[in-house]
C-alpha cells in the first residue's frame, strides 16, 4: 500500500468538501479530517495540507456569488476568506492537539529556484517544529497572469518542492473512470495509470462546480507534474468522514505511479536547462566530504569565482579546478566570501546575523 510506506504526504482539500451545496460549512467534516492527519503524525509522517476555500468562505460570509467575481474583488473577497478559513482549521485541529501554520504561496514562489529553496526549507523548519503547514495559494495578490487558477496543480508543485512521497487529491469523486460515472453506469474506476496516454486524456473530461475552479483536467496535469517529480499521487473521495482511513482500508481511487525516483527527480531539477551562475573553489577534506554525501561547508571553501544570489544554481570544482557537483547555494556570492575557510560557528559574527550552516545542502546537491 502505497500510503503506509510514504514518510511525507501532501494532502490537497477541494473547495466542496468545505462547503456543501447548500453553502454551509462542513464542520464536522474538518473535525473528522482532523483525526485522520493526528493518525499520520502518530506515525511519524510529515503532511502538508493544500486547501482550496477561502474565495467560496468569503463569499458565504459577504452573501456573494463567486461566479460573478471580478479578479479586483475575487482578491478582497479571498483576504476575508482566509481569516475565516484558518479559524475553521485552528478550531478543529486544536481539539486534537495538532499545531498549523499558515502558508501562501503563488506560482512564482514554485517556479523561481530561490523562493522554491526557501519555500522547502520553510516546510521543513515548520516539521522540526511540530507544526502542520496548511497551504493556499496567495489569491489576494495574484494576478490571472501568475495564477495556478486552481489547487490540484498548487498542490503538485508543492509536493514537488518539499520532495513528498505522495499527494492525495480529496474531491467529491472516488477517482478517473473509463467513462463518466453520472451518466454511464457501466463506468468502471481505474485503480493504477503508470502512462498518461491520449485515452487518459480523453476521458478527463473538464467539469466544473460551483465552489471548485478544477475538474478532472487539472487533476490529469497534477498527475503529469507528480510522475516526473518521483511522486505518486492518488485521486480520492474525501466526502465521506475519515477519508485517510477510507482509503487505507478500502484502497477505492486511482493511483499514479511516478515515472522516476525523487533523486532522480530532484538531480534533474537541480542540473536541467538553467547555467551555473558561478563556481565555488574547494579543498580535498571537503571534495572529500561530498563523496561520503555531506553538505558543502563554509571552512572547505577555498575561493569564489562570480557573483550570485542565494539559490542560485552553482558549479563546486576542486582545487585543479575540475567539476566535482553542483547545487544551489544556501548564500550569495558575497556573503560566502565572508564566511570560507571559517567554522559554521563563526557565520553569526562575520555576517552579522544568523543564517544557514550548511553553504550548499546535500539535499540541494548532485555530485557528479
Amino acid at each position: 500500500m502505497y500510503l503506509k510506506n510514504s514518510k511525507k504526504i501532501v494532502i490537497k482539500i477541494g473547495s466542496s468538501l468545505l462547503i456543501d451545496n447548500k453553502k454551509n460549512i462542513r464542520s464536522k467534516w474538518l473535525f473528522e479530517f482532523s483525526k485522520d492527519i493526528k493518525n499520520l503524525l502518530k506515525q511519524n509522517k510529515k503532511v502538508i495540507i493544500v486547501t482550496s476555500g477561502a474565495i467560496a468562505i468569503g463569499c458565504k460570509k459577504l452573501n456573494l456569488s463567486k461566479k460573478n467575481l471580478k479578479l479586483e474583488k475575487s482578491q478582497a473577497v479571498a483576504s476575508i476568506g482566509q481569516i475565516e478559513l484558518m479559524n475553521l482549521f485552528n478550531k478543529s485541529f486544536n481539539k486534537n492537539k495538532i499545531n498549523i501554520s499558515q502558508v501562501l504561496l503563488t506560482l512564482d514562489d514554485t517556479e523561481q529556484r530561490r523562493r522554491a529553496l526557501n519555500a522547502k526549507r520553510t516546510f521543513d523548519n515548520l516539521f522540526d517544529l511540530g507544526f502542520v503547514p496548511i497551504v493556499n495559494e496567495n489569491d489576494t495578490t495574484a494576478t490571472t497572469e501568475i495564477k495556478y487558477g486552481d489547487n490540484d496543480r498548487l498542490a503538485s508543485r508543492v509536493a514537488q518542492i518539499s520532495s513528498a512521497d505522495i499527494l492525495i487529491l480529496l474531491s467529491d469523486v472516488d477517482g478517473l473512470y473509463t467513462k463518466n460515472p453520472k451518466i454511464d453506469k457501466s463506468a468502471e474506476l481505474i485503480k493504477e495509470i503508470r502512462n498518461i496516454d491520449k485515452n487518459i486524456e480523453h476521458i478527463s473530461t473538464k467539469s466544473t462546480g460551483e465552489h471548485g475552479t478544477g475538474g478532472m483536467k487539472t487533476k490529469i496535469d497534477a498527475a503529469k507534474v507528480c510522475q516526473l517529480s518521483g511522486c505518486t499521487m492518488a485521486i480520492a473521495n474525501g466526502l465521506s468522514l475519515r477519508p485517510i482511513q477510507k482509503i487505507l482500508k478500502d484502497n477505492n481511487c486511482t493511483w499514479f505511479l511516478p515515472k522516476v525516483s525523487k533523486l532522480d527527480a530532484r538531480k534533474k531539477w537541480i542540473i536541467s536547462s538553467i547555467s551555473p551562475k558561478g563556481e565555488l573553489v574547494i579543498d580535498d577534506g571537503a571534495k572529500s566530504a561530498l563523496k561520503k554525501g555531506k553538505s558543502l561547508l563554509a571552512a572547505g571553501i577555498r575561493k569564489v569565482i562570480g557573483k550570485f544570489n542565494k539559490g542560485d544554481h552553482i558549479k563546486i570544482i576542486d582545487k585543479n579546478y575540475k567539476e566535482c557537483a553542483r547545487g544551489l547555494s544556501s548564500f550569495s556570492s558575497f556573503e560566502i566570501m565572508k564566511i570560507m575557510g571559517h567554522h559554521s560557528n563563526e557565520i553569526e559574527n562575520l555576517l552579522g546575523y544568523i543564517s544557514k550552516s550548511e553553504v550548499v545542502h546535500k539535499d540541494d546537491m548532485v555530485e557528479l
